[in-house]
């Protein structure tokens, strides 16, 4: 099959159409700016003495198969291990600093969530093992896209400074739409098409997450679920990721104070406040974790740009890619902000990315 394509980053919905376009013969080149693969998947490996390291997400966490029937037929021909995001015990309420939390019956969300073993960095792993080698292009900050007749010029720049630029017959843009406004297209897209880009909502963007390893269990001694709730923060929402049979507990939460706010902190102060946190929730045994993490997504400048951090966060869907003029048919956003369903989730990077491929390999 004819056709060439370049894809703009490598996380889910990047890999996953270089393995669909791969299967349907037709040959692509993934520019990817930062320096790994993944995107806003990033499963940080914690243990490295554990016979597979233990990984704990610190970006897209959890799916809901019943609801998302093409990511789980996809974890499923991946031969990929599930972990329901469930555990017995009570729930915490955190009302007021000096009182104790409110303990509530545990709920069971439904339909089920679930987590991949190995965090889901299994998957992208997966995916990016199918791609051929040198065919992904990390390092490459994609700044300039330009159309010629009926050939496209993707230019990118390394972080020595030295410039590339790709050919291609159709660019597949596997980055978030705020992300694209801030490429130089020549000749300029329609009015008001990057205007409308730049606005959309960056799914992750204005988010912190903190994860605190323990090589005990004080969550089971207290017949606790490890999720809770608070009100004083700084987490607002906490939930036990542990994989079972690692013997780790593994405690993660989401840093509900603004990102510009996170800003005037160290991190090394925003640790500890969710450290003293945790044993108010918790006790002393969760005041020494083995290990802990953050992860602030509105300092990655390939996640969050100043528009993200200025507009309240969301799942908006962006105008898609040019339909007439000299753009018409040359790109298509694949990127979880396209999904039309599933729009700033995991599965919105996996149906956008068959969505776009499925057209685009009905024109070539």
């Amino acid at each position: 099959m004819s056709g060439k394509v370049v894809i703009i980053g490598a996380g889910v919905s990047g890999l996953y159409a270089a393995t669909l376009l791969q299967k349907a013969g037709v040959a692509c080149t993934i520019l990817e700016a930062r320096e790994r693969t993944g995107g806003r998947v990033l499963s940080s490996q914690m243990l490295a003495n554990t016979p597979d390291g233990l990984h704990v997400d610190m970006g897209a966490t959890w799916f809901w198969p019943d609801m998302q029937p093409e990511l789980a037929r996809l974890v499923n021909a991946l031969d990929l291990s599930l972990i329901p995001q469930t555990r017995p015990g009570e729930m915490l309420f955190e009302r007021h600093r000096y009182s104790a939390p409110q303990r509530y019956p545990s709920y069971e969300t439904s339909p089920p969530s679930f987590r991949l073993k190995g965090g889901m960095q299994a998957l992208t792993s997966v995916l990016k093992s199918q791609i051929p080698s040198g065919k992904i292009m990390l390092g490459q900050q994609v700044t300039a896209v330009s159309s010629k007749g009926e050939e496209v010029l993707v230019h990118s720049r390394a972080e020595n400074g030295k410039s590339m630029a790709y050919a291609c017959d159709h660019l597949l843009l596997a980055l978030p739409p705020a992300q694209a406004a801030r490429i130089d297209f020549k000749p300029a897209l329609p009015d008001g098409l990057l205007t409308g880009w730049s606005k959309i909502p960056t799914w992750m963007a204005p988010h912190a997450k903190y994860v605190a390893l323990y090589n005990k269990d004080f969550l089971q001694q207290q017949n606790l679920s490890g999720d809770a709730s608070s009100q004083i923060g700084p987490m607002v929402e906490i939930h036990d990721v542990s994989e079972p049979e690692s013997g780790i507990t593994a405690i993660f939460g989401f840093i509900g104070v603004p990102a510009q706010a996170r800003r005037k902190v160290s991190e090394a102060v925003l640790m500890q406040m969710c450290r003293e946190q945790l044993v108010r929730l918790f006790g002393q045994s969760a005041a020494d974790p083995l290990r802990e993490f953050i992860k602030d997504w509105a300092a990655d400048p390939y996640t969050a740009t100043k528009q993200d951090l200025r507009q309240e966060f969301g799942h908006s869907l962006p105008e898609q890619t040019p339909v007439n003029g000299v753009w018409a048919g040359k790109m298509t956003g694949i990127a979880s902000e396209w999904s039309p369903q599933f729009s700033g989730y995991l599965a919105g990077a996996v149906d956008a990315a068959s969505e776009g491929v499925n057209h685009l390999l009905q024109r070539l």
